[in-house]
């Protein structure tokens, strides 16, 4: 297990979703009441970064571009969502977010059929 320090607990306000860099990539903190959770940056659906596009209302985060959404808690798809979320086990220590990184966690994307989901919003 490698345990790396992210941030300070009181770096990420309640309901919010914030980017930070370990090592030589960026994962997300998300904050739901007082829960921590490390997630990659990126949406598993189209690469939209999700520091600038995930919305939280009550327990389910929201990608904004296209609608995909996942308990913030779990990572689990809700409504849209056709992928989880791939996340880092997480834990706070000494008021620091911390989590437990042997790699980078990345998603595949060009799976899909041959539907374009951006087509549908134009």
């Amino acid at each position: 297990m490698s345990w790396k320090r992210i941030c300070a607990s009181s770096d990420v306000p309640e309901n919010t979703v914030k980017k930070f860099a370990v090592d030589d990539f960026n994962v997300i903190v998300v904050k739901s009441g007082e829960e921590f959770r490390v997630y990659p940056p990126m949406c598993p659906h189209m690469e939209e970064s999700l520091d600038e596009t995930a919305i939280i209302e009550g327990q389910t985060l929201t990608c904004s571009k296209h609608l995909w959404g996942w308990d913030v808690l779990t990572g689990q798809m809700q409504g849209l969502a056709e992928r989880d979320l791939l996340s880092y086990e997480t834990k706070c220590e000494d008021g620091d977010v911390m989590a437990n990184i042997e790699a980078e966690l990345l998603y595949e994307y060009g799976k899909e059929d041959d539907d374009d989901d951006d087509d549908f919003f134009d």
